[in-house]
């Protein structure tokens, strides 16, 4: 066995929010821990680079947050979500045509979740790292080489150190490098999508409901956020082909503004660009094996969804919870990655799929297809029972 690497408990390589999560949780447990990536993470909104979008994150991912001391930094920044609002406006004009509510009070005491700003979970995820002894945070550091062994996981870093983990995270994105170094295939689903988001103010208050328009294209969602310069403000989401963001982003501000307000349907009454514009590819897609010899995937290394229904860093969270319980002994042994892939790819495909299912539903143009898009909705909210097992299946609650 090579005996000129460094010993450490857990390595994440991957410095996004789930790779920082994801420290800050093993760190918590005692576990000596280092998480490295290329980039320093950006976190402040006035930075060219920050990322714009918010992430809901839903009442299992706060509850892991709660338990691993994080919550209480992000708490005073959340904009609760106490009701998902699905709106259908497919008809031959863009207005609302139906509208169903699913209320977070009928299935418990506590709302959906909380929407929190991307750049700001960095920073305050960032500064709780620098207060837990077993955990470093390197950023401007990659992971340049891996061997994946039972003994351990050897990696070579971008600045020449080896060490040699009992754990190995790969939370490192869509191209994960330790992925791809273990030879972990994927399967891909496109769609011609894009997604721009950025921030919005508007007329009418959102009472913490979170909206989501549909007509064609994709989903139009609007999440509540804290109020900014005294208006209510929510952070959007608005999904079109490629085609379609492209001529949206090359429109001057005033007609922008007025395509904005044709797609939203009036629901918060007239919206104003808050913030910069960021454009996002959308793809579906999911690793072939989410595990290796002491080495385990993660978020999106291990999936990718379209951005409905909150489902992107909670699937994550849900992939660190079920893999933090299985390490509490001898992180990375056999058994328990054997059952972390077990119990973790056929939940992420099965979300996956209905997510797909989702989003090719809202990208129909024809209007026929609207039109029983529209029925379905209407039919799966009238009955109760099915409501809220929708509502439970999409916190990833189990069924009491």
């Amino acid at each position: 066995m090579p005996t000129d690497f460094e010993d450490i408990d857990i390595l994440i390589s991957g410095g996004g929010i789930a790779g920082l999560i994801a420290a800050a949780a093993f760190g918590a447990e005692g576990f000596s821990t280092l998480v490295v990536d290329p980039a320093a993470p950006v976190t402040d909104e006035a930075d060219e680079n920050a990322d714009l979008r918010t992430t809901a994150l839903l009442t299992p991912s706060v509850e892991l947050l709660k338990r691993i001391g994080l919550w209480e930094r992000l708490a005073p920044h959340a904009a609760a979500l106490q009701v998902m609002r699905i709106v259908d406006a497919g008809g031959a004009e863009p207005k609302a045509r139906l509208i169903r509510d699913f209320d977070a009070s009928e299935i418990g005491d506590q709302p959906f979740g909380y929407n929190l700003p991307n750049w700001l979970l960095r920073r305050e995820i960032a500064a709780r790292l620098g207060q837990l002894q077993a955990v470093r945070f390197e950023p401007g550091i990659g992971t340049r080489e891996v061997l994946a062994r039972e003994e351990g996981a050897l990696v070579t870093l971008s600045d020449g150190r080896r060490l040699r983990a009992r754990l190995l995270i790969g939370a490192d994105g869509r191209d994960s490098p330790v992925r791809q170094a273990l030879g972990i295939g994927v399967r891909r689903f496109r769609y011609g999508q894009k997604a721009l988001a950025f921030a919005v103010t508007h007329e009418l208050a959102h009472h913490n409901i979170s909206t989501e328009v549909h007509r064609s294209g994709g989903p139009f969602t609007l999440v509540p956020l804290p109020d900014r310069d005294g208006k209510p403000c929510s952070a959007l989401v608005w999904m079109e082909n490629g085609r379609e963001t492209a001529r949206l982003r090359a429109l001057p501000p005033e007609d922008f503004e007025a395509a904005l307000n044709a797609r939203s349907a009036g629901v918060l009454g007239h919206l104003a660009q808050a913030s910069r514009l960021t454009e996002w590819p959308i793809v579906s897609q999911i690793a072939d094996r989410f595990t290796g010899p002491r080495t385990a995937l993660i978020a999106e290394a291990a999936h990718v969804l379209p951005p409905i229904g909150a489902q992107g860093l909670n699937m994550s969270l849900a992939d660190l919870s079920e893999l933090l319980e299985l390490s509490r002994h001898d992180p990375g042994n056999a058994a328990a990655l054997a059952s972390y892939d077990r119990r973790r790819r056929p939940e992420a495909m099965a979300r996956l799929l209905g997510i797909d299912a989702l989003n090719r539903a809202s990208q129909a143009k024809l209007r026929p297809l609207r039109d029983l898009r529209a029925l379905a909705l209407g039919t799966l909210y009238a009955a109760p029972p099915l409501r809220r097992m929708m509502m439970r299946a999409g916190l990833g609650l189990r069924e009491a």
